[in-house]
């Protein structure tokens, strides 16, 4: 029986995209997404509750991510979930749950906060990207 890893998010970025270019010039972002669910107490008082995320992006999105992608930015990640393990320099094993992202959807409004605009398609809900393509139509990607 085949198993299924999938991870739908959305939520605001904790810093800027950490990009690096690889061996072949291949990118990598990396950054913290913060998801924050807010539900009412037994005493009726509103609770909220705030989960991180690291999730890392590659190639295309990368790129995407590091030119358009900034702290606050709101967004629609989907993905696959992703544990790395290593030892540390005391010989310590440590370990690190990601959410690979295959599938981006920036959320913000089309103006960002420095009163610039970004390019009509690449910012607000109509920015899409996925490892295939960085740009596409929300409708064919969003469950909801």
């Amino acid at each position: 029986m085949r198993g299924v890893n999938r991870v739908m998010l959305i939520g605001n970025l904790g810093k800027d995209p950490d990009v690096q270019f690889l061996e072949g010039n291949i990118a990598v972002a990396k950054f913290p997404l913060a998801t924050t669910e807010t539900f009412k107490d037994r005493s009726g008082k509103l609770v909220s509750q705030t989960e991180w995320h690291t999730v890392v992006l590659w190639r295309g999105l990368a790129e995407l991510a590091q030119k358009y992608l900034h702290k606050s930015s709101l967004v629609y990640i989907e993905g696959r979930l992703r544990t790395r393990s290593w030892d540390d320099k005391d010989g310590n094993r440590k370990f690190a749950t990601e959410v690979v992202g295959d599938n981006l959807i920036m959320l913000d409004k089309r103006a960002d906060s420095t009163g610039g605009s970004a390019p009509h398609g690449e910012s607000g809900a109509e920015g899409v990207g996925n490892s295939d393509s960085p740009i596409g139509d929300p409708s064919e990607t969003l469950p909801f």
